[in-house]
């Protein structure tokens, strides 16, 4: 009989037991998938079945990423009797012809299993290697399908991990203890293909629960589990303030009821964790999950069970490396570093062996007298705490970074993407081609914020490229050719038409470059003054704010629920739809990425969204429109450019005209790409 491949649709579909059924007889090798994770990826179009006969015979399950246009490939499954049939490869042609715009597909595979050949002759080659999180520490090898696109954007993709917390119920579990349920549960957080999405750390509450085990043999087998964590260690007086905060919300919540030992060794972990920096703790304690709301009122920290980790990973992933919110709401300066107080700066930067102590400081000083125009740029948080470090000179038409350092800092993440933008805009600003960062001890956060940003490391560091063309793929490649020439690079070459996926992360990689002749639609969307003036400063607030740091990279903007045919990725110009007197002050003030598009009840968009900050929750509420749906439609967008010339209503219009085009303005609309490129153009007008 003939095989057929057929997508699983969720609930209602009569494969999803049988794919279920079949995952679950091989999870000593595929790992434990909840019947609710699969549910999940086959809502998001992420679940193909092999049927034959009526009978399902194999299944691929995986991701689609927003933000990094691969697939994930989690399960690759064929039923031991029908193996050699052919199976696996009908699975990854499907997967290749409904989903070619994506870059590549990806999988993680144990090296013991012995799976190589099959991996090779299904048209993987390797793309590295990582270390498993099971107790045996296994190596993970990374299989790679390339679908046709140019190397230089499948390269462009961060290894940045959520990194969470876990309680002793969840790390019992992970070591073996408990029921059968809470085994699964737990670890299920160490299947394959979580390897690279997510990192489990421990503070140290978990030691003393460790400590606190009766049994001496088990709480040996227990301490020896502990490696396998990332250790983390909060303030100890940062804590101490954060665990008085949240006991007191405990009490107004509850008057007059004793706090009980175990509540409050419950608050020590939220305490502890929000104080590393982290926003995600991983329970499976009935008591702990009850304090939920008051951890995240408190702390920001999520208190989620497992399968939620699994679920959701992606968009916690996001809500954890940038924080815009809070950053908005803590203070920063910056500063020149003074001649003398390198030293000073020691304790904060200094990064590796061969760059520790004196080494770092006078490595610091000497850029200060060398040949070149060093700008050596220190940035304090609030309380004056050193937090991040930038050093930089002008070669030619290269802006060189020889120190990018972000301390540790529970915001470190977020600073290290606004860094990296702020010197893509400030290499702009100097008609610089190329951002080279050659600091051989760059911290850690910035090299996974660089890899999702489009720097891509070479002999020399990590370099982007600047390609300053909003035109055609012929006149980008052209330009971009010609850069990499002076770089000693061969530059991939560019076509028209290529997918809106394909064409994003090239004018992610290659910003500020637009590839005017793709498919990456064009939109243009109302605002009133109130939000762009809070989203973007423009027109300017009467007490103008600290910008330190720039517009944050990423928002969300919400509006009402009727759609206009949007779909991400897209490009999307911001036209303030309000003026002081008549036309007076309606303008187009800027362009952003377009990254992502729900519609949803007000209350659920503003929990997935509040990291973004701005809006609140009233806020959200009040865009619901007149539909009568109750529900909001959410734009989360990225990488700004405020244009440094207004478009003017009466300009916009004759642009309008003069290409013989509809000009769209009261509600958001998709524009052609040609009035985009006028647009833009006319907004980066110098003369």
């Amino acid at each position: 009989m003939a095989i057929e491949v057929l997508p699983v649709s969720g609930e209602g579909s009569e494969l999803m037991g049988p794919v279920i059924a079949l995952g679950d007889r091989y999870t000593k090798h595929l790992g434990l998938l909840t019947p609710p994770a699969y549910h999940k990826h086959a809502g998001d179009g992420g679940l193909l079945a092999a049927v034959q006969d009526g009978e399902v015979v194999g299944y691929a399950l995986f991701g689609l990423p927003k933000r990094n246009p691969y697939v994930r490939l989690a399960h690759l499954c064929v039923a031991g009797e029908h193996r050699k049939k052919g199976i696996a490869q009908r699975l990854i042609k499907t997967i290749r012809e409904q989903h070619a715009h994506r870059l590549g597909i990806r999988a993680k595979c144990r090296r013991d299993y012995g799976l190589s050949g099959m991996w090779a002759g299904l048209g993987f080659v390797p793309k590295g290697e990582s270390v498993g999180r099971g107790k045996d520490r296994e190596i993970l090898d990374t299989w790679w399908l390339d679908l046709g696109h140019e190397d230089l954007f499948t390269e462009a993709q961060s290894e940045a991990l959520l990194v969470v917390t876990v309680d002793h119920s969840v790390f019992a579990g992970l070591r073996g203890a408990g029921s059968e349920q809470a085994v699964k549960e737990s670890q299920a957080l160490e299947a394959g293909w979580l390897a690279d999405l997510i990192e489990l750390a421990h503070t140290p509450q978990l030691l003393h629960a460790v400590r606190d085990v009766e049994k001496a043999e088990e709480r040996r087998h227990q301490r020896a589990g502990l490696a396998g964590l990332r250790p983390l260690s909060p303030d100890t007086a940062a804590v101490s303030v954060r665990l008085a905060e949240l006991v007191a919300a405990v009490r107004k919540e509850s008057p007059g009821v004793p706090l009980a030992a175990e509540q409050r060794a419950h608050l020590r972990y939220v305490a502890e964790t929000s104080c590393a920096g982290l926003q995600v703790l991983v329970t499976r304690d009935p008591g702990l999950a009850a304090l939920a709301d008051i951890a995240w009122g408190v702390a920001r920290v999520k208190v989620v069970s497992p399968a939620v980790v699994t679920l959701h990973v992606d968009e916690l992933h996001q809500a954890q490396v940038y924080r815009p919110a809070d950053l908005m709401g803590t203070a920063f300066s910056a500063e020149t570093v003074t001649p003398g107080s390198e030293g000073e700066l020691v304790a904060f930067f200094d990064q590796a062996d061969g760059d520790r102590g004196s080494a770092f400081a006078e490595r610091l000083k000497r850029l200060a007298t060398d040949g070149a125009l060093w700008h050596r740029e220190l940035l304090r948080d609030g309380a004056g705490r050193p937090v991040a470090l930038n050093v930089w000179a002008m070669d030619g038409r290269t802006l060189n970074v020889a120190f990018l350092r972000t301390a540790s800092h529970p915001l470190e993440e977020t600073l290290a993407r606004q860094l990296l933008f702020m010197l893509k805009k400030l290499a702009r600003e100097r008609s610089a081609q190329a951002v080279r960062i050659a600091d051989p001890y760059m911290s850690a956060a910035a090299k996974a914020a660089a890899g999702s940003d489009g720097f891509i490391a070479d002999e020399s560091g990590f370099t982007a490229v600047l390609v300053d063309v909003c035109g055609s793929a012929d006149a980008v490649s052209a330009v971009a050719s010609e850069i990499g020439s002076g770089l000693g690079r061969v530059m991939p070459t560019l076509d028209s038409q290529v997918p809106p996926e394909i064409a994003s992360v090239a004018e992610r990689v290659w910003w500020p470059m637009k590839l005017i002749d793709s498919a990456l639609p064009s939109f243009i969307a109302p605002i009133k003054p109130r939000w762009s003036t809070e989203l973007f400063d423009v027109p300017a607030m009467l007490v103008p704010r600290a910008d330190v740091l720039g517009i944050s990279r990423e928002h969300v903007y919400y509006r009402s629920s009727g759609r206009r045919g949007e779909s991400v990725p897209a490009r999307i110009l911001w036209y303030v739809s309000e003026g002081t007197s008549g036309q007076q002050g309606k303008m187009v003030i800027g362009y952003s990425r377009l990254d992502e598009v729900v519609v949803d009840e007000p209350d659920t968009l503003f929990t997935k969204f509040e990291h973004l900050g701005v809006y609140g929750r009233a806020d959200v509420r009040a865009t619901v429109g007149s539909s009568g749906s109750g529900k909001v439609m959410a734009l989360r967008f990225s990488d700004t450019e405020i244009f440094p010339v207004p478009v003017t209503h009466s300009r916009l219009t004759a642009l309008a005209g003069k290409l013989r085009l509809p000009l769209p303005l009261t509600s958001l609309s998709k524009i052609g790409n040609a009035l985009f490129q006028a647009v833009y153009e006319e907004g980066h007008r110098t003369t």
